[in-house]
């Protein structure tokens, strides 16, 4: 790109793969990243895996791999309007779910407890695992060998004990730095998209109705003014025009926003990103409260609604039994889960058995998670 900021992600001043590979001829070292995470194994598993909602419950609710697509969008439209590298920040919103178990959060949250004794599971971690050893495509190295900005901005996350562990890519939580802009930037894209997406899904589940999300002022805001402009409309257009105009507000302000205290700080590149204190991508105050008030409502009003604590219930026991029935038995598992790739922890241990168990479930799709179970479990099914 020609018109980057000069505290954009630069090709020319990146840090690199970790294993070094010819210059691409005909498109950008980010542009491969993104290449290889859309042609990767993890990335069409997304489409089963879901957010809220379980993958069999209907077939118009997001899965991962749709949301990925949305916070692509959003953070494509934030770079371009501020400068930052538009492929970059492609690449690393469609890889930041690649990590991510069955079941949504109930499903992470599940093989977390299973994992306790052996390090824990955390997705950020699961997403940078997949792509520098999981991925299995390469004759010279595991993972997609992607560049190390868009690892780091994969890595959402990290404590220090596993920050110590991960050389490059954990340095930055050592040393209490900030991410790139193009990474600080698909935080936000997906924070604007799962909210949204998430008001959506709950209408269309009838876990929320329209009344009780008059008490949001982001949604009420929006919502008076369709109906003012358009008496007549109701039903999904209605709920459309409502959420098309919240993103709109939060998009337009993150860019607003975001762009003043770039000017302001005056950095002029990315090492001076890093060595902030704070991000410098973000909302104006006014508009950060308006988001904050959105979240809460969907915590208490989605998040925690019967009929998804009751699918998270399924969940998390689906997850833990398949978990301890791997464990106390490898060979349950396919003969690639045990013995190929990086899956030889398998033969290192508890915790190396315990790894290659939690890299065979977090894999798994929500379907293909029950039909396991149901495997192993069911007297009656085929295995």
């Amino acid at each position: 790109m020609t018109n980057l900021a000069a505290y954009a992600a630069h090709e020319d001043q990146s840090r690199g793969r970790r294993y070094t590979e010819p210059k691409p001829s005909y498109r950008s070292e980010y542009q491969r990243d993104r290449d290889r995470i859309v042609h990767s194994t993890a990335f069409r598993r997304l489409v089963y895996k879901t957010q809220v909602f379980v993958n069999h419950e209907g077939d118009l609710y997001r899965t991962r791999l749709t949301h990925s697509l949305e916070v692509a969008q959003i953070a494509r439209t934030v770079a371009q309007a501020i400068r930052l590298n538009e492929a970059l920040a492609e690449a690393i919103c469609l890889a930041h779910d690649l990590g991510h178990t069955p079941f949504g959060h109930a499903g992470q949250d599940a093989l977390n407890e299973c994992m306790m004794d052996f390090g824990g599971f955390e997705h950020n971690l699961q997403s940078l695992r997949v792509v520098d050893e999981l991925e299995e495509h390469y004759a010279e190295f595991n993972g997609l060998n992607l560049t190390f900005e868009c690892r780091e901005g994969i890595l959402k996350h990290c404590s220090y004990k596993n920050a110590i562990t991960l050389g490059d890519v954990g340095e930055r939580f050592i040393n209490r730095q900030q991410p790139g802009l193009e990474a600080q930037l698909a935080n936000f894209a997906d924070e604007i998209a799962y909210n949204n997406h998430d008001v959506d899904d709950g209408i269309r589940a009838g876990l929320i109705s329209v009344e009780e999300l008059s008490a949001v002022p982001l949604f009420d805001l929006y919502y008076r003014e369709v109906r003012a402009l358009h008496p007549q409309i109701a039903g999904r257009r209605l709920i459309h025009e409502v959420l098309r105009r919240m993103i709109n507000r939060l998009v337009t302000d993150l860019i607003d926003s975001s762009a003043a205290r770039l000017r302001d700080s005056g950095v002029a590149s990315i090492h001076e990103v890093r060595v902030r204190g704070a991000f410098l991508v973000g909302f104006s105050d006014a508009t950060g409260t308006l988001n904050q008030e959105l979240k809460s409502f969907l915590r208490e009003r989605v998040y925690k609604h019967y009929k998804v604590q009751r699918m998270t219930l399924k969940a998390r026991r689906v997850v833990r039994e398949l978990f301890d029935a791997f464990f106390a038995d490898p060979g349950l598992m396919p003969d690639e889960h045990r013995v190929t790739g990086s899956r030889r922890e398998a033969a290192q241990g508890p915790a190396g058995r315990a790894r290659a168990v939690a890299d065979y479930i977090a894999g798994m799709t929500d379907r293909y998670a029950i039909l396991e179970h149901r495997r192993l479990f069911d007297p009656g099914e085929r295995t």
